[in-house]
């Protein structure tokens, strides 16, 4: 499936969903110890920072991932403001039968803001 596609500053690649049926796609390709991102609010892309062998993911790469992720939120589309965004690995998601399409739980994550200037200069991009 085609995903959304974005490289960070340090040369990784990001995917990101465009719907609940490439949210489920990507979602399957997720390696355990690979670093997800989703907006606290529903009706956000699962972005997803590959990783090649060896490789980490810095906090720059998370904080250009999260804006991603905001930039193609219902959250920023529908406010035009500051984002929340949760920040999880693979291993931490999980399906239970009667989840809708594209929606998943998530075990544990971290939380960051997403500053709407941060959002408004991606565009820009």
């Amino acid at each position: 499936m085609n995903f959304r596609k974005f490289v960070t500053s340090s040369g990784k690649e990001v995917l990101a969903g465009k719907s609940a049926e490439n949210n489920e796609e990507l979602v399957k390709q997720i390696g355990k110890n690979e670093t997800v991102l989703h907006t606290a609010q529903p009706g956000s892309p699962f972005v997803n920072i590959k990783l090649l062998e060896k490789q980490k993911t810095t906090k720059e790469d998370i904080k250009e991932a999260a804006v991603f992720c905001a930039r193609y939120s219902q959250d920023w589309r529908d406010s035009q403001d500051d984002v929340l965004v949760h920040i999880f690995l693979g291993k931490d998601i999980f399906k239970l039968s009667g989840m809708k399409l594209g929606t998943f739980g998530v075990k544990k994550y971290k939380e960051m803001k997403v500053k709407k200037l941060s959002i408004e200069k991606f565009e820009e991009i």
